[in-house]
């Protein structure tokens, strides 16, 4: 089958934004052609990636698959405008250099997030003909919300812009031959929104599982001794985040055994730094952007994960994609974040919970995983990494999209059909929800 992927984020960046490339080599390795339409990498700096200079478009071959690059205006810091202009050029610049690409495809999977892919999503769809699976990666206009961007006290403008986006959703929504959500409260949002029960399915995020470049040994770089319980929190210093609570907690447990390290920038971090320094909090280390390729070695070094948002009502159906990789990595966690998070957490036995926003239930996770020690921590990492193979593996990953976009080629075909050379399997859906 020709299957295609649309997505503003692919390899080389790292994280959450690598997970596109891991999909479409999977899809390669299952015997499909693929191909990728998706911008020049930036993420996460706002600045190109060694080797890239920008151009109008560029198609690569990677690992068995075709990539089209095209133009955008490369950003990622706390500016909106910026922010904007750079989800935008790429909509635009997909819509006029890369249609091409979309073009004779048997099912086209869209990475909704940003909703600007909408503009060469409609092409596809309607003047393609291509039906589409559209994944919801980040409910919006929550997400902007959630980070800022659309606040409370944006008045009534913010209020026009929220609507505008909930009508552009919809539409987006309506014109996916099948939509995915990957959390389960996510569905009933979707529910909510108007998008028909039968139209969607459930397929959460897998990790990057690419086995990892040899590393240094950073706890022995850092002057960590084997009795020292590190807790480590890697990604966004951002409002929604919420680590204030986590440096109140910090400053609750002086524990001589627990440092806490902070791995990330973001529009919180120069706030966070000044607390810290204020709070005399000298267990607490701020590590600053780590490049991707020490990411290994930083997962590595944490006995423990935190994982933590703001008790929002977006919140409560939000899956932090540090969830899959901390628990492929074996690594402990402990949540400070409410519902479905939360909710993994305690089904993986990897996790120790604590209530949002709480320095007090936080410091009091912190204190229960200095007196389980190093080894018990071991020990629930390893329940992580089994329930993240039963789960979310990339390969259950990969097979489920598979059989979401075979069965929109099949265009609404009976399980046991017939598409190309594969059958569409809808019994293996079954088998995984129940």
């Amino acid at each position: 089958m020709r299957f295609g992927l649309l997505t503003q984020w692919f390899d080389p960046e790292p994280g959450p934004a690598g997970l596109p490339g891991v999909l479409a080599r999977g899809l390669a390795a299952r015997g499909h052609e693929v191909r990728v339409l998706t911008g020049f990498p930036n993420y996460p700096t706002g600045r190109l990636a060694p080797g890239y200079r920008m151009s109008r478009r560029r198609d690569e071959h990677l690992a068995g698959v075709e990539v089209r690059r095209v133009a955008l205006y490369p950003s990622h810091d706390a500016s909106a405008v910026r922010r904007m202009a750079n989800y935008g050029s790429f909509a635009l610049s997909a819509l006029v250099s890369g249609a091409g690409a979309l073009r004779g495809l048997d099912a086209l999977w869209v990475g909704n997030s940003p909703v600007t892919v909408a503009l060469p999503m409609w092409h596809a769809r309607h003047v393609c003909r291509v039906p589409v699976v559209l994944h919801v990666l980040d409910l919006w206009p929550d997400t902007l919300r959630a980070s800022g961007f659309l606040g409370a006290g944006a008045g009534t403008g913010g209020r026009a812009v929220e609507r505008c986006l909930h009508g552009w959703c919809g539409a987006m929504y309506r014109s996916a031959t099948r939509v995915a959500y990957i959390s389960p409260g996510v569905r009933d949002v979707l529910r909510g929104r108007g998008v028909p029960e039968d139209k969607l399915t459930y397929i959460p995020l897998w990790a990057d599982e690419r086995p990892p470049t040899p590393q240094r040994d950073l706890r022995a770089e850092w002057g960590l001794t084997d009795d020292r319980v590190v807790l480590v929190y890697a990604g966004a210093l951002g409002e929604a985040q919420g680590l204030d609570a986590l440096l109140d907690a910090c400053a609750l447990v002086r524990d001589p055994r627990l440092v806490c390290l902070i791995a990330g920038s973001g529009v919180a971090e120069d706030r966070l730094r000044a607390r810290a320094r204020s709070a005399g909090l000298d267990h607490v280390r701020f590590l600053g952007r780590v490049p991707a390729e020490r990411m290994p070695a930083v997962m590595a070094a944490g006995d423990l994960h935190f994982v933590s948002l703001r008790d929002t009502a977006m919140s409560a159906c939000t899956m932090p994609s540090k969830m899959q990789a901390t628990l492929a990595a074996g690594r402990a966690l402990l949540v400070a974040a409410p519902g479905d998070a939360a909710e993994v957490a305690r089904e993986s036995g990897a996790g120790i919970t604590a209530r949002p926003g709480d320095p007090e239930s936080i410091a009091a996770g912190l204190r229960e995983a200095c007196q389980l020690g190093r080894e018990k921590l071991r020990l629930l990492g390893q329940a992580g990494r089994h329930h993240y193979e039963r789960h979310f593996a990339a390969d259950l990953g990969i097979r489920r999209v598979e059989q979401e976009l075979l069965a929109a080629a099949a265009g609404g075909l009976r399980p046991g059909a017939v598409v190309g050379r594969m059958t569409f399997d809808r019994s293996y859906f079954d088998a995984t929800m129940s």
